[in-house]
């Protein structure tokens, strides 16, 4: 089946790629930078580089195409987005028809089309809807609520206050009633929709089998994070003040603040159960959901490879380092004259005996520091002064993998509130070696961004000098 995805850089888009690669479809991705997919797309999917708001563009794209996903939105782009939404729907819904495509498959917001205060977000993703069916050609309409997932926006959201806010200060939109749904159901919903028999236009509301409040879902993922929260809820707090607060709290999520909350005055809930009747989907129900989410981010910083992305404007060198999703990251960089398997010799050989290159005496009170709350501190040592496997213990670390000459990853096992990582990579360059070496923190709460950031100057101190003597230890040998 040939497949045309837009918005394949996008969340719900990027992840629902994959899944039609993984099922045999020949997938088209129309986007503005392809760049954005390099290593992400398989070796059968077509890139072709165009604006989806753009009729030329769209036609190029829909030619040859069976099924065609709609997953573009312009909430994000600082316009009247409504009507950017509109024009775009109706060039699209044109270029599908004129291209023969079979049948458009999208995904809208839950929401009652006959609430007269629908918020303009939800008014304008049901407006998308009916732009699409319009046409005339088979239309399959997803309706979803909050969407659980590492990189949801939504869902990041509501993490970040959890994560920040002991207490909060709830206004009334938090008891409002949803159906949160998890990414992989989501996706599951739109990758069967390719294979439904032709039935026309037709609307399916999807959502997990929980009817919760906004405040649950903060308390169902603060639960599993070991977080105790507060919530005050109070009943004078408009949209327009809780925007105001959220730009104080979290400013990366201003720029859509309002628009996001806006909606969340309005009840999404499933009415009808016709995406179970149709669909073989049995979604899961919150705590999973949000338990998923976090393994897959878990899954997804494992497989990350810093040296890829250290040259981007997200790496920057600055106080507290990088925030990337929930993770700090403090990233620092050496380029050495020797072989990768000389310096990677040269990080191998850390701690135990040997030391940690730099600031042993920090390292040696930070471990006793350990023992003193119950942690395994520094007198564990290693098993090999010279290599390690994966699975070894070295110092209050383990060796999470170790693929030599190329990466070294260490979790850390002290006690800390949040989880750390030491990651070393080599990466060779026109006869040098870079060595980067990356400190990735995961933070438990207020509690944890303070630990990071009134450690940080010591961070300076030792893994700069740490870096150092590794690329010194690996000329000298």
């Amino acid at each position: 089946m040939r497949i045309l995805l837009t918005g394949a850089t996008g969340y719900v888009g990027g992840v629902l790629l994959p899944e039609l690669e993984r099922r045999g479809h020949d997938v088209r991705c129309l986007v503005r930078r392809p760049e954005k997919l390099a290593g992400k797309a398989g070796s059968r999917t077509e890139i072709v580089t165009g604006d989806a708001s753009a009729t030329a563009d769209l036609t190029r794209a829909c030619a040859g195409i069976d099924v065609a996903y709609w997953m573009v939105h312009s909430m994000e782009s600082g316009v009247d987005f409504e009507r950017a939404d509109r024009l775009a729907a109706e060039r699209f819904a044109a270029a599908a028809t004129a291209g023969g495509v079979r049948r458009i498959i999208y995904l809208g917001g839950l929401g009652d089309d006959d609430d007269d205060q629908l918020s303009p977000h939800l008014r304008s993703r049901h407006e998308v809807g009916a732009i699409l069916r319009a046409s005339g050609l088979d239309v399959v309409e997803f309706r979803a609520s909050i969407v659980i997932g590492a990189g949801s926006f939504s869902f990041d959201l509501v993490r970040t206050l959890v994560e920040r806010l002991p207490v909060m200060i709830c206004p009334a939109w938090l008891a409002t009633p949803t159906q949160p749904i998890a990414i992989g159901d989501v996706v599951a919903y739109l990758a069967a929709a390719a294979d439904l028999p032709p039935g026309g236009a037709r609307i399916f509301e999807i959502g997990g089998p929980d009817r919760v409040s906004y405040g649950a879902i903060m308390q169902e993922y603060a639960r599993q994070r070991g977080l105790v929260r507060l919530m005050i809820p109070v009943p004078v707090l408009t949209p327009r003040l809780s925007s105001l607060w959220l730009k104080l709290v979290t400013p990366r999520y201003a720029k859509v603040g309002r628009k996001l909350i806006d909606g969340l005055k309005n009840p999404t809930v499933v009415r009808s159960d016709a995406a179970l009747r149709e669909f073989g989907v049995r979604p899961r129900n919150l705590a999973a959901a949000v338990r998923d989410a976090v393994a897959t981010e878990d899954t997804e910083f494992a497989g990350r490879r810093w040296a890829d992305v250290a040259d981007v404007d997200d790496l920057r060198h600055r106080y507290g380092g990088t925030a990337a999703g929930t993770r700090l990251v403090d990233h620092r960089h050496a380029v050495v004259a020797v072989s990768a398997e000389r310096a990677f010799a040269a990080i191998e050989r850390i701690g135990g005996t040997h030391g940690w290159y730099a600031c042993d005496w920090l390292w040696q009170l930070r471990g006793w520091l350990d023992r003193l709350i119950g942690g395994p501190g520094m007198s564990r040592g290693r098993r090999d002064p010279n290599r390690l496997v994966t699975g070894d213990v070295l110092d209050c670390w383990r060796v999470e993998a170790c693929d030599r000459p190329r990466r070294l990853r260490l979790a850390a096992e002290m006690k800390m509130p949040g989880r750390g990582w030491l990651e070393f990579e080599v990466v060779p360059r026109d006869g040098d070696v870079t060595i980067h070496q990356t400190a990735v923190f995961d933070p438990r709460g207020l509690g944890g961004l303070a630990y990071w950031y009134s450690i940080w100057p010591l961070h300076e101190i030792v893994f700069r000098r740490m870096l150092a003597g590794i690329a010194q230890a690996a000329v000298r040998s």
